[in-house]
Parts: structure tokens; C-alpha cells; sequence
């Protein structure tokens, strides 16, 4: 059975993955601060940045040959051409979002994200879902619905962002890659457009200091911004239980609906309060299911310890422990 973490390093981790998901919801202000720069530029100077960043963290961890060997595998790379384009979608509609001040909508998108992955793992991985999972999904259906109808149309920022980060993490599942080393080859991709965007801003007159001195800075910060909370999630994950890093996952979208409503001035109606409260259901029954299924996996494990110590003991080869992962799944960062 898998260990439980120790006290002082279960706290340690709980102390990363705050850190982690309160950047990520607080990360609004910083696109806010940014709002009078093109989206597509803020992004490009993103892009920039973070190749600069990340390439001082792959050298500081040594993670140069990791990096190396990653781009060398052919199959690997079209693994991470396919998240590169998801991500770039992401992070490009969420600062859209925030910039036009739809970051009430974007939060949405985040909220619903678990319960697209539930249902992308259906339709792509071919798995089964259990009633309560079906019931959660219906939910979300129902949410998505209300908030159509309350806007005439289709949520579509929200849509985006859940299903490019949904079909985002699903790739990056399926890559044999780190976060870090991943991080660095997606943003090295995108590296050379976005050097193209910054080039031809700054010969048309608006360089990167062109908004001022504070917008210049920032733009610069965004590496930072965009590697940190990516490291502090991975340390979080090494030291918490799968079930505690998918309850927090919930933290940024609710800092980032409560920036968009208390501190940005974003409309939250009577519509609004519908289809959030249908979502938030629909998480609570995924989040009841996940902690179910959890404490089955424990008790099958303890079993499967235990009657391996009884064969051990009677001087018989042990068997087998249990699953070898817990049934709920990290969340993926959003990056």
C-alpha cells in the first residue's frame, strides 16, 4: 500500500499547491494590468519570456538532458505539436477573456473542466463511468444550458477554454514527459511566432515599453508568472494525495470568479447564480464519487498488504499489492 505522507511534508506540499492554484486565479489581475496591450501581444511576450525562464530552471535542475531527449523522440514530439496548439488556445482565450471582460465566463470554463475530462476520457480512452459521474455530467450539461439560454447562445469562452485545457491534459496524460521539460518544449514551439509578433509590434512604433514603464515590466514577468506556479504544482503533487490535489483544484476558478465580480466589476445575475449553482452540484457529486471510489482503493490495497503479509509470513512468495495508482487523477496544471 502506498505510504501516507508524513505530517510536516503533507503540509509542506498543501503550502505549494496553494501557492499554485492562488497564482492561477490571481493570475486575472496580472492580464488586467495588461489590458491595454493587444491579447495576441501579451501572449507573444508570454511565450518570449517563459523560453528565457525556463531554459535558466532546465539548466539550474539539470534538466537539459531530459529536454534533449524528448525533442529526439519523433513520436513524443507530435505529442507536444498537439498540446502546443491546445495550450496556445488556452492561454490566448483566457487573456481575451480577461481583457474584455468575460473573466466570469472563463471561470465557468475552469469550473466545468474536471467534468470535461470525465467526459473526454468516455469518448477518447473508451472508459466507463460509474452513476454518479453520469448524474455530475448531466449537471454540468444543465449549467452549460442556463447559461446559453441566459446568453442567446452558446457560452463559447467557457467551451473553449474547458475543452483546449480538457484535450490539453489529455495529450500531456499520454506523454512519457515532465512538466518542466513538457513546459519548455511547448513554449519553445511557439517560440518563433511569437518572436515574430514582438518584431513586427515594435517596428510598427509600439515596442514593449510602448504602455509604459509598469506594462514593459510586467510583460517581462511573463515567464515568471507562467513557470513558478507550474514547479510549486509539481512539488505539491509529489506530497499530497491524488484526492486532496482534485478538491483544490476548485481554488483558482473561485479566486478568479471573485476577482472578476468584487474587484473587476463584472456583472454575476440571477442567470449567472443559476448555472454556477448547477455546476457546483454536479462537482460536489464528482467530488463526493472521487473521495467514494478513493477510500475503495485504500481498503482494496490494506486488504491486498495485508493477505500479502499473511503468504510472507507462512514463507510463501508475496503477491502482488493492489492498483498501482489511486483512482483519481492529478489535475493538470493550468499553465
Amino acid at each position: 500500500m502506498t505510504a501516507s505522507p508524513s505530517r510536516p511534508s503533507s503540509a509542506v506540499g498543501l503550502i505549494y499547491a496553494m501557492a499554485a492554484y492562488l497564482s492561477w486565479g490571481f493570475i486575472t489581475l496580472y492580464f488586467a494590468a495588461l489590458k491595454a496591450v493587444p491579447p495576441i501581444l501579451v501572449l507573444a511576450h508570454r511565450i518570449v519570456w517563459s523560453v528565457v525562464f525556463l531554459t535558466v530552471l532546465l539548466i539550474v535542475f539539470k534538466q537539459g538532458p531530459d529536454f534533449r531527449r524528448a525533442v529526439r523522440n519523433g513520436r513524443l514530439r507530435w505529442a507536444m505539436l498537439g498540446s502546443t496548439v491546445m495550450i496556445a488556445i488556452n492561454w490566448y482565450t483566457f487573456i481575451w477573456a480577461v481583457t474584455n471582460r468575460q473573466t466570469v465566463e472563463a471561470s465557468f470554463g475552469y469550473f466545468i473542466n474536471p467534468l470535461v475530462n470525465v467526459l473526454l476520457g468516455v469518448i477518447v480512452l473508451k472508459e466507463r463511468l460509474r452513476l454518479m459521474q453520469w448524474i455530475a455530467i448531466g449537471f454540468a450539461v444543465a449549467g452549460v444550458a442556463v447559461m446559453g439560454w441566459y446568453r442567446g447562445g452558446l457560452p463559447t469562452v467557457s467551451l473553449i477554454l474547458a475543452s483546449s485545457f480538457g484535450l490539453y491534459g489529455l495529450i500531456r496524460k499520454t506523454a512519457s514527459v515532465g512538466p518542466l521539460v513538457g513546459l519548455s518544449i511547448e513554449t519553445a514551439i511557439l517560440c518563433p511566432i511569437a518572436i515574430g509578433f514582438v518584431a513586427v509590434s515594435t517596428f510598427d512604433g509600439r515596442p514593449m515599453f510602448h504602455w509604459g514603464p509598469l506594462v514593459g515590466v510586467l510583460l517581462m514577468l511573463g515567464g515568471i508568472v507562467t513557470a513558478l506556479p507550474l514547479i510549486w504544482f509539481a512539488a505539491a503533487a509529489r506530497r499530497l494525495r491524488l484526492a486532496t490535489m482534485g478538491f483544490l483544484q476548485y481554488t483558482a476558478p473561485t479566486c478568479q470568479l471573485l476577482i472578476a465580480v468584487l474587484v473587476l466589476g463584472e456583472a454575476f445575475t440571477i442567470w449567472h447564480g443559476r448555472s454556477f449553482g448547477l455546476i457546483w452540484i454536479g462537482l460536489a457529486i464528482y467530488s463526493v464519487d472521487a473521495a467514494l471510489a478513493f477510500g475503495r482503493w485504500r481498503s482494496d490495497n490494506a486488504a491486498a498488504d495485508k493477505a500479502a503479509a499473511v503468504t510472507a509470513s507462512a514463507g510463501s512468495t508475496p503477491t502482488p499489492t493492489g492498483n498501482d495508482a489511486e483512482p483519481v487523477a492529478v489535475p493538470e496544471c493550468q499553465a
